[in-house]
C-alpha cells in the first residue's frame, strides 16, 4: 500500500498534470468581433502534432461567422462561411506558424462575440516518472479516473456557460423587441383614440346650413 506521503505525491501529480493540460496545450479565448472586421490568431505547431479547433458564436446577429485555417505555407486546411459553431481536427504536416481567422466582414452593423478553443497536442502523461512496463496501482488508476473526470467537468462547464450566455443574449434581444413593440402599440392606440374623439365631436357640432330660395 501507498504511504501517506506517497498518496500526497500522487495527488499533487494529478493536480499538476491537470494544470498543465489547461496551460500548455491550448488556447481558449472569448473576444468581440466588430462588424466589417476580421481577427486572426497564430500558433506555432511542430510536424505530426494533432490539433483541434472548436469555435462558437455566443452573441450577435444571426450567430454566424466566417472561419478559415491555414498552415505555415498558406495552404487552406479549413474554411467555412457563416457558421454558428464547428469543430475541426487535423494533424500538422509541416513545422511553422499556423493561422486561423474569424471574419465578420459580411455584416454591416452587427458585432459578434466569438469563443474558440484551440487544442495543440495530446495531454501530458499523468505519471511521467513512473515505469509504464508495470501495471498501474489502484491509487494510480483512481487518480487517472479523477483526472479524466475533471477534464470532462471543465468541458461541460464551458459549454453550459456558452449556452447560458447565448440564451441570455437571445432573451435580452427579445425583451428589447417586445418593449419597442409595446411602445409602438401604445402610440398607435393613442393616435386612434384621439382620432375617434375628434370624429365623434364633428358629428355633434353645430353646422351652419345654407338655404336657397327658388323664385317663380
Amino acid at each position: 500500500m501507498y504511504s501517506y506521503h506517497g498518496t500526497i505525491r500522487v495527488l499533487v501529480q494529478v493536480l499538476w498534470a491537470h494544470l498543465l493540460c489547461g496551460w500548455t496545450f491550448g488556447s481558449e479565448l472569448t473576444f468581440e468581433l466588430p462588424d466589417n472586421a476580421k481577427q486572426c490568431f497564430y500558433e506555432d505547431i511542430t510536424i505530426g502534432t494533432k490539433c483541434t479547433l472548436e469555435f462558437q458564436v455566443v452573441t450577435g446577429g444571426h450567430y454566424d461567422v466566417d472561419c478559415h485555417l491555414e498552415d505555415a505555407d498558406g495552404t487552406v486546411l479549413y474554411k467555412e462561411m457563416k457558421k454558428q459553431y464547428d469543430s475541426f481536427t487535423f494533424t500538422a504536416a509541416k513545422n511553422g506558424t499556423h493561422k486561423f481567422c474569424f471574419s465578420n466582414e459580411f455584416s454591416t452593423f452587427t458585432h459578434k462575440t466569438v469563443y474558440f478553443d484551440f487544442q495543440v497536442g495530446e495531454d501530458p502523461p499523468l505519471f511521467p516518472n513512473e515505469n509504464r512496463v508495470t501495471a498501474l496501482t489502484q491509487m494510480e488508476s483512481a487518480c487517472v479516473s479523477i483526472h479524466e473526470a475533471l477534464k470532462s467537468v471543465i468541458d461541460y462547464q464551458t459549454h453550459f456557460r456558452l449556452r447560458e450566455a447565448q440564451g441570455r443574449s437571445r432573451a435580452e434581444d427579445l425583451n428589447t423587441r417586445v418593449a419597442f413593440w409595446s411602445i409602438g402599440e401604445a402610440f398607435i392606440l393613442l393616435v386612434v383614440s384621439i382620432s375617434q374623439v375628434i370624429l365623434l365631436r364633428s358629428f355633434f357640432s353645430d353646422r351652419k346650413t345654407t338655404t336657397t330660395r327658388v323664385g317663380s
